[in-house]
C-alpha cells in the first residue's frame, strides 16, 4: 500500500511538473512565434510601425508631451494643501530693542513657548492670461509630438518594407544560384558521359568542374545573404531574432505595372499627408503661442488665497487668513523681452526648416516617380535580356550534345545567363524599392498592400 501511494505521488508530481513547464514555456513559444502567418509587404510595414523600438520611443515622447498639458493646466486650477506643525521657541528680550518692564534690561531669556499649529490652505488664479497661453502652447506641442511619432512610425515602416524587399531579393538570388547550380551540374554530367564514351575531351570536363565550383561558391554566398536578410527583417519588425518569418510573396510575383501617376497630385497629397510636415506646422504654431504667452505675462493677474487652522499650546483657537491679490508686472530688468526675442528666433528657425522640408518633400516625390519609371523600363529590358540568355544556353547545349562544338560555348552562355538572372532580380528589387520610396514620399507606407 505504501509503494502504491508513493508511485501515485511520484506520478502526480511529474504531471504537476509537466503542467508548470508547459505554463512557463508557453509565453516563450508565443514570443518566438509572434508572426503566425505569412507576411506581405504591407503587413511588414504596419507591424514595424506598431512595434519597432524607434516608433515606440516616439509614442512615449508624445505621451510625455501630453502629460505636460496637465502640468500647464495646473496653474489655472485650485491649489489645496495642509500642514501640521509643533515647535518650541525661546526669546531673548534684549534682541527686541525695547525695554520690557519687569525684565532684566541687559536681556533675559523667555520661554520656551510651545505651539501646535494645524492648518489648511487654498489658492486660486482667477485670471492669468499667460497661463492660458501656456496651456494652448502645450496642447499644440503635444500635437507636434504626436505627428512626429506618426512620422517615426512611417520611417520604421519604410525600413521594414526595405528589409522585406532585401529578403525577397535574397530569396530570388538564392533561387537563381540554385538554377545555375542545376545547369552547371547537368553540363558536368554531360561532359563526363561524353568523355567516357570517347567523344569528349578532358578539357571539357575540367571546364565544367570549374564552372560548377564557381556556381557552388555563389550558392554559399547567396544562402548567407538570405539568412542575414532574415535577421535584418526581424530587427526592423521589432521581433525576437528567434522568431520564424515567412514571406507571403516572392519578388518575381509582385506587380510591375506601367502606371501613370500625376506628379502635381502626388506632391499635393504629400503636402497634406506627410506627418513630418504636420509636425513642423504644429511646432511653429507652438513657438508662436509661446511668444504670445510670454507677452501675456505683462498683463495683470488676479488670484485669491486663504487658510484656516487651529493654533495654541493647551488651548487651541481657530485662526484664518484670506485675501485677493492683483499683480501688475511693471519692470523685470528686460528679462521678459530677452525671452521674447529668443522665442521669436526659435519660431523663425522652425519656419525656415519647415519651408526647406516642403521643398525636400517635393524633390522626394519627383525623384521617386523618376526612379519608378526608370526601374519599370529597366525591368522590361532585363526581362528580354534574360529570355535571350536562356535561349542562348539552350542553343549552345544543343550544339554541344550534337558534337558540333565543345562546352566552352555552353559555359560562356551560362555565365551570361547567370548575369542576366542577377540583373533581373536587381531590376525587380529596384522597381519595388522605388514603389516603397514613393509611398514614403507621399506619407502612405503603412497603406501598402
Amino acid at each position: 500500500m505504501t509503494i502504491s501511494m508513493t508511485a501515485r505521488m511520484t506520478f502526480g508530481s511529474r504531471i504537476l511538473s509537466a503542467i508548470l513547464l508547459l505554463a512557463f514555456a508557453a509565453p516563450a513559444r508565443a514570443q518566438d512565434s509572434a508572426i503566425t502567418h505569412p507576411l506581405t509587404l504591407g503587413d511588414a510595414a504596419r507591424l514595424a510601425a506598431r512595434q519597432n523600438a524607434s516608433a515606440i520611443q516616439a509614442r512615449y515622447r508624445a505621451e510625455q508631451a501630453s502629460a505636460r498639458i496637465m502640468q500647464s493646466r495646473s496653474d489655472l486650477l485650485p491649489s489645496v494643501s495642509g500642514y501640521a506643525e509643533e515647535n518650541g521657541r525661546s526669546f531673548n528680550t534684549a534682541t527686541f530693542g525695547i525695554p520690557f518692564p519687569g525684565f532684566d534690561p541687559r536681556g533675559q531669556v523667555i520661554g520656551p513657548v510651545n505651539l501646535f499649529d494645524v492648518r489648511g490652505k487654498i489658492s486660486e488664479n482667477f485670471l492669468d492670461f499667460a497661463a492660458l497661453q501656456r496651456v494652448k502652447s502645450a496642447r499644440t506641442t503635444a500635437r507636434a509630438f504626436g505627428a512626429t511619432a506618426e512620422n517615426e512610425a512611417e520611417i520604421s515602416a519604410q525600413n521594414a518594407a526595405s528589409a522585406y524587399l532585401r529578403a525577397q531579393r535574397a530569396d530570388a538570388q538564392l533561387g537563381a544560384r540554385q538554377a545555375d547550380s542545376v545547369l552547371a551540374d547537368s553540363l558536368l554530367g554531360i561532359s563526363r558521359e561524353e568523355l567516357r564514351a570517347g567523344v569528349g575531351v578532358a578539357l571539357d570536363v575540367t571546364r565544367a568542374q570549374s564552372q560548377f565550383a564557381s556556381v557552388r561558391a555563389q550558392l554559399i554566398v547567396a544562402r548567407n545573404e538570405r539568412d542575414r536578410a532574415r535577421l535584418d527583417l526581424l530587427r526592423a519588425l521589432g521581433e525576437p531574432l528567434t522568431a520564424n518569418v515567412t514571406l507571403a510573396d516572392s519578388l518575381t510575383k509582385l506587380d510591375v505595372r506601367d502606371t501613370t501617376i500625376d506628379e502635381a497630385g502626388a506632391i499635393e497629397a504629400a503636402m497634406h499627408a506627410r506627418p513630418d510636415l504636420r509636425a513642423a506646422d504644429e511646432q511653429i504654431r507652438a513657438a508662436q503661442q509661446h511668444v504670445t504667452a510670454i507677452k501675456a505675462e505683462r498683463l495683470p493677474s488676479l488670484s485669491a488665497f486663504g487658510d484656516y487652522g487651529y493654533i495654541g499650546d493647551q488651548r487651541y483657537l481657530g485662526t484664518y487668513d484670506w485675501g485677493i491679490q492683483l499683480s501688475i508686472p511693471i519692470f523685470d530688468g528686460l528679462h521678459r523681452e530677452g525671452r521674447i526675442e529668443e522665442a521669436k528666433a526659435m519660431a523663425n528657425e522652425i519656419d525656415v526648416r519647415r519651408r526647406d522640408l516642403r521643398q525636400q518633400v517635393a524633390i522626394e516625390v519627383r525623384g521617386a516617380l523618376l526612379d519608378l519609371a526608370s526601374a519599370r523600363q529597366e525591368a522590361d529590358a532585363v526581362r528580354e535580356a534574360l529570355r535571350l540568355a536562356q535561349q542562348e544556353v539552350a542553343q549552345a547545349q544543343e550544339r554541344f550534345r550534337a558534337g558540333v562544338a565543345g562546352n566552352a560555348d555552353v559555359i560562356t552562355a551560362s555565365l551570361a545567363l547567370n548575369t542576366a538572372r542577377t540583373q533581373a532580380v536587381d531590376a525587380l528589387a529596384s522597381y519595388q524599392g522605388a514603389k516603397v520610396a514613393l509611398a514614403r514620399a507621399v506619407g502612405s507606407v503603412t497603406t501598402l498592400p
